[in-house]
């Protein structure tokens, strides 16, 4: 039980998958539900001080890298910015709603970069 526990912990923590694949696959696999709850919970909000703090240095790292990897960071930004556009309007609820959209591409890592490209703490 501790190993879906901690996959589903896991699967949280990755982008796009974040909570909306994580609670399914711990119930699927018999994890109580509060226990999936948790999991879900605690492994998508991992990265998040990690990306606010960090994301920064790592793009400007990616960007020294190679060609490739700038024009990754710099399609990551755009979409940042494509869905910033809610949260100009009403900063701190603004990004409360972005990362509330049950939407691929509008969870914690969405938020945390959107927030850390426009310097919300």
């Amino acid at each position: 039980m501790i190993d879906i526990f901690i996959h589903t912990l896991l699967m949280a923590m990755t982008p796009v998958v974040e909570l909306r694949g994580a609670i399914p696959y711990g119930l699927a696999n018999g994890l109580n539900p509060w226990l999936t709850y948790l999991a879900a919970v605690i492994g998508n909000m991992v990265p998040v001080p990690f990306i606010m703090i960090f994301i920064r240095q790592i793009f400007f790292w990616l960007r020294q890298r190679s060609k490739w990897l700038g024009d990754r960071v710099d399609w990551i930004i755009q979409r940042a910015e494509r869905k910033s556009e809610l949260v100009r309007k009403y900063a701190l609820v603004g990004l409360t709603i972005l990362v509330a959209i049950p939407l691929p591409g509008t969870g914690a890592w969405t938020g945390a970069l959107v927030a850390a490209l426009m310097d919300i703490r």
